[in-house]
């Protein structure tokens, strides 16, 4: 009976273990810039709860569109809502989006540095004139937007000697004194401790982009994605949704 009970709870054991790797997963992530720190803090939350891995590739939305376009798979994407949108209608992700936050643009220069007034539309337009140098990640959503506002502002022409188009985030750009003025997401700005935010733009001219999450109509742990989908949209994690300067949604 000793032997048979031992054989049980050894062949229970096995088929427990086996069962925990059969459910845990390896998700690929491929995500905006904008929600990197969201990321940060809530995947290893999702990891730790579900013993599932993720890995996520970071860069600006438009980036991750051509690498998958160029053929990079991915399990969960989160890119701006118009992106996330287009490759539904190619047919790569699950039409089932989830809408994840959304995020203002605004303004950043070095820490301790003097910050402009930008409280109206004028005035960012005179901060921006008065600035020696003004960047923005060309890749970025905020960045197309930009360059229709200063050509809605009528200063495209005397922004380009001064204009810097950034490979990397306008915050670190304006924490390193690598530009006078950063100019992107808030939530771009907030990690980098030698940047100081100003504001957001003003309301006249504010610019909001939408991100949302899809799932890969390709990917091989369907449920794990979803799950992380969800928790990512969860209440629980507004809070860290607007700590890292965005809104849900």
């Amino acid at each position: 009976m000793k032997t048979q009970r031992a054989i049980g709870a050894i062949a229970g054991l096995a088929f427990s273990l086996l069962a925990a790797q059969a459910q845990a997963a390896e998700i690929k992530m491929m995500a905006s810039t904008a929600v990197k720190t969201v990321l940060e803090a809530l995947v290893p939350q999702f990891e730790k709860t579900t013993g599932n891995k993720v890995t996520i590739a970071i860069a600006p939305a438009a980036v991750l569109k051509t690498q998958i376009d160029q053929g990079a798979t991915f399990d969960v994407a989160i890119l701006t809502a118009s992106l996330t949108d287009s490759l539904v209608k190619e047919g790569k992700a699950d039409t089932a989006r989830t809408a994840i936050a959304h995020a203002g643009i605004g303004v950043a220069v070095r820490k301790g540095a003097t910050k402009p007034d930008i409280s109206t539309a004028e005035a960012f337009k005179r901060a921006l004139l008065n600035a020696k140098s003004v960047g923005f990640t060309a890749g970025g959503a905020s960045g197309v937007y930009l360059t229709a506002l200063f050509e809605k502002l009528g200063i495209a022409d005397e922004m380009k000697p001064k204009l810097k188009l950034l490979k990397g985030p306008a915050g670190e750009a304006a924490a390193s004194g690598d530009v006078e003025i950063g100019v992107t997401q808030i939530s771009e700005i907030l990690p980098y401790t030698g940047a100081e935010l100003v504001g957001p733009l003003p309301a006249e001219i504010q610019s909001y982009t939408y991100f949302s999450a899809a799932v890969a109509v390709a990917s091989k742990e369907q449920d794990a994605s979803k799950a992380l989908i969800k928790f990512l949209a969860a209440p629980a994690a507004l809070a860290v949704i607007k700590g890292k300067g965005m809104e849900p949604g």
